[in-house]
């Protein structure tokens, strides 16, 4: 489960704060809202994302040729 005030690092390697859980208002699918911390030319200061929480726990990426969760909590 996602837990709501708590960093997470994407596999790419940016963390994110996770500051909402929703739901998508036309398929009511539950959808992460999280915020980058960090700056980005394309994308301003601390942008903020959203994800269905489906994707947000998944393990369907691959890094370095092994299965992994696309975010991980900071602990």
């Amino acid at each position: 489960m996602v837990t709501i005030g708590e960093h997470y690092k994407h596999f790419k390697g940016k963390e994110y704060l996770v500051i909402a859980v929703g739901k998508d208002s036309d398929t009511l699918e539950d959808v992460v809202v999280y915020q980058g911390q960090y700056n980005s030319k394309e994308f301003g200061d601390k942008p903020v994302w959203v994800r269905t929480l489906k994707d947000f726990i998944s393990e369907k990426v691959f890094k370095d040729g092994s299965k992994v969760r696309r975010f991980m909590l900071i602990e």
